[in-house]
């Protein structure tokens, strides 16, 4: 069984710059890092870089090997790279100010799965993929490659408290909160109307801090947010899903990251992917969950979006039918709204 409070406690090392044992890897984030941890992690013997495929393939690392590299890529470390030039090397937000990284050479990596372990931690924490990486160094925390590969916050969600809510969107609601062991953040459903023996419509929203509290024009958030309380209690009967998933999975620092490529021509899939993550990195198993938990096995999904349909009927909750979200397009979200049709495949 997966520990999910090693998986934490691991989270919590790296973003506090403290090296964390990963079966034979020990890893140091290069976010996080300062120049005393540095040096005393290079201190038994030469460190190397561990970066993501996707920001390899951003710095031209993939014509050093076979394709697109897919998994991570370690660097070798160059008397050059100091923590300086690592964080250059991780930060796709530098490229413009040092755009001539390099010459790198990349070396085998030869255990694959503590290497997409360390990627993985890196997602959860909110912290750029990229580490100090060796094979020797010491480190108080270790854990399993297993634990964090299994790791899934759905496992460990439960129910934590509840309690009636009126909203300005309906006085008929109640707040459900969630919480699980391997993660601080809290999910919230807000239940709209009473059950009537069909089943409820359902928004999964994802937290938008920038869209949904401060009136962010550069998304569609917060109209989204609004319409989809409307249209539940319209229905009668239904669900909000508040998913903290911020910056569709990768957090809220890598999210403002994300925009400010996008302020450089990149739209927000290439962003994501030069900041070395997915495309979409949430995880819809848990919005699955707190539906079981909510004992709602069926759903209409109010979504243009048919991964989130095809993530919850994965987890086994039945999609009876999706429902269009319409929200008209603004001068500052329109090439985001596009590329989400174009290149995310939702129906606008």
């Amino acid at each position: 069984m997966t520990d999910a409070r090693q998986v934490a406690r691991a989270v919590d090392a790296l973003r506090r710059g403290w090296p964390v044992r990963v079966d034979g890897l020990t890893i140091l984030a290069v976010e996080t890092a300062d120049e005393a941890g540095l040096a005393a992690f290079d201190a038994g013997a030469p460190t190397d870089l561990l970066i993501s495929g996707n920001r390899a393939a951003t710095l031209k690392l993939a014509n050093q090997r076979e394709g697109t590299p897919t998994g991570p890529v370690r660097i070798a470390r160059a008397p050059w790279i100091d923590l300086a030039e690592a964080t250059a090397i991780a930060d796709p937000a530098l490229d413009l100010q040092m755009p001539l990284k390099g010459p790198f050479r990349t070396v085998a990596v030869t255990d694959a799965d503590p290497a997409m372990a360390a990627i993985r931690l890196a997602r959860l924490a909110g912290l750029l993929p990229a580490f100090f990486v060796s094979d020797s160094a010491e480190a108080d925390l270790a854990i399993d490659t297993a634990d964090i590969l299994s790791y899934r916050e759905a496992d460990s969600l439960v129910i934590a408290s509840r309690a009636r809510l009126p909203v300005a969107a309906a006085e008929q609601a109640e707040i459900v909160a969630f919480r699980s062991e391997g993660d601080a953040a809290e999910h919230v459903a807000l239940l709209i109307g009473a059950p009537n023996g069909q089943p409820p419509l359902v928004r999964l929203h994802s937290e938008c801090l920038t869209g949904d509290v401060l009136g962010s024009l550069k998304c569609d958030c917060g109209p989204q947010l609004n319409v989809a309380l409307d249209a539940i209690r319209a229905a009668g009967w239904g669900i909000l899903l508040y998913l903290r998933q911020e910056g569709r999975g990768i957090g809220l620092v890598n999210k403002l990251r994300a925009y400010a490529l996008q302020d450089q021509g990149f739209d927000t899939v290439d962003a994501n992917l030069r900041l070395g993550f997915g495309d979409d990195e949430r995880d819809f198993g848990v919005a699955a969950r707190m539906l079981k938990l909510l004992k709602q096995d069926a759903v209409r999904l109010l979504s243009n979006n048919p991964r989130k349909a095809e993530g919850l009927e994965a987890e086994g909750v039945k999609v009876v039918e999706r429902v269009p979200l319409k929200i008209a397009a603004n001068p500052h979200n329109e090439q985001y709204l596009a590329t989400k049709r174009d290149r995310s495949g939702h129906q606008l």
